[in-house]
């Protein structure tokens, strides 16, 4: 295993390009919207979660630890929430086949209340950080304006090395440094006995600084307040949203608008209040709730996920496609352009029977 996790390692942008590949012909099988087509998703699924491991590997790729960073999860979250996405597709696909259409949606809530408490127990380990891909991504991203921070949550050089010395943004700063660098290499190599007081020194002066601790609940109600609340409130809706959309068609029906309805008013409000909190704030005590870049980036691909509304039933049916059919007839006779919008609308249509496809979860 260990020599498998090497390999992977080593050669992860041949690994991403053979996954691409296998994942993109794996809609190319055949009988893959037929009535029995358990075979070509048990496929999917196969290499949706070896995709899924093979990015936790290189993920968790051992690094020189880092003070003031926050420690890691001992749960591999973004790999069981992977691989239960994938699992997802094919238990809709054997529940359909051997329960029929309307007692699938009971299998489904099954494993889409599994999600929300992997989701909830992530929200609360990750210190009530929004979820990045549903949690399949890490939020490592930190609010801290401190010079000196990364992108990643962590601290660079400049926030350990002294304010008076040389500036290495400009070419002078960047100069000087490296000349003292080279001086310092110079006398380590020279004097090793001053290099282990040198590598002793760093040591203590490393452990000495905490690691970042976790904001609990209390914490963010009572340094946030209103707007720490609100968070709090869009995110938990948001990540239960899919859960809610799935009971009330098992109660409804799938040709009711009501779950349809119902799933666009919990993400409409909970869109708009992430977005409320971020942008403004209740009083002048209380600070907006900063979003990093990558939560920024967050909060659009949950706007662009609204798309998926068109897809679903009964919108599809009764207006999309209507649209997508008589878009395939203009374009008919035209070589070529013809043909591949036939085969477009046709695998439109038939992810469209599927609810994972068009879930957004």
């Amino acid at each position: 295993m260990e020599a498998y996790k090497r390999w992977v390692r080593e050669n992860k942008d041949y690994v991403h390009s053979l996954e691409s590949l296998a994942n993109g012909l794996t809609w190319l099988l055949p009988e893959r919207f037929s009535e029995s087509e358990i075979g070509p998703e048990a496929v999917t699924t196969v290499l949706g979660i070896i995709t899924a491991i093979n990015e936790h590997i290189i993920d968790t790729a051992p690094a020189q630890n880092i003070t003031g960073s926050v420690e890691p999860y001992t749960f591999p979250y973004p790999l069981c929430l992977s691989a239960l996405k994938d699992l997802e597709t094919l238990v809709e696909v054997v529940a359909q086949h051997y329960y029929g259409d309307d007692k699938k949606w009971s299998f489904l809530a099954v494993t889409e209340g599994t999600k929300v408490l992997v989701r909830l127990s992530l929200f609360r380990k990750s210190g009530y950080k929004m979820l990045l891909h549903g949690g399949e991504t890490s939020n490592d991203a930190t609010y801290s304006g401190q010079k000196g921070s990364k992108p990643d949550g962590h601290y660079g050089s400049s926030f350990l090395s002294n304010k008076n010395g040389p500036n290495p943004s400009n070419l002078e700063g960047r100069a000087l440094s490296a000349l003292s660098k080279f001086g310092d290499t110079a006398r380590m190599v020279s004097d090793p006995a001053q290099f282990r007081r040198l590598q002793h020194q760093q040591a203590i002066m490393a452990s000495s600084i905490p690691r970042a601790e976790r904001p609990t609940l209390s914490t963010i109600l009572s340094k946030r307040g209103l707007p720490g609340a609100l968070f709090l409130i869009g995110e938990v809706l948001f990540i239960c949203r899919p859960l809610i959309y799935v009971l009330c068609i098992r109660k409804c029906g799938i040709r009711s608008w009501t779950p349809w309805f119902l799933s666009l008013a919990t993400e409409c409000m909970s869109n708009t209040i992430l977005s409320l909190v971020s942008t403004s704030a209740t009083n002048r005590n209380e600070h907006k709730y900063h979003l990093s870049a990558l939560e920024k980036d967050e909060i659009k691909r949950r706007k662009l996920l609204f798309v998926l509304y068109l897809m679903r039933d009964p919108f599809f049916t009764k207006y999309t496609r209507q649209r997508l059919e008589s878009t395939e007839k203009v374009l008919e006779p035209i070589p070529v352009i013809g043909f591949l919008t036939a085969k477009l609308v046709e695998l439109l249509i038939g992810a469209q029977t599927r609810y994972t496809y068009m879930s957004g979860s």
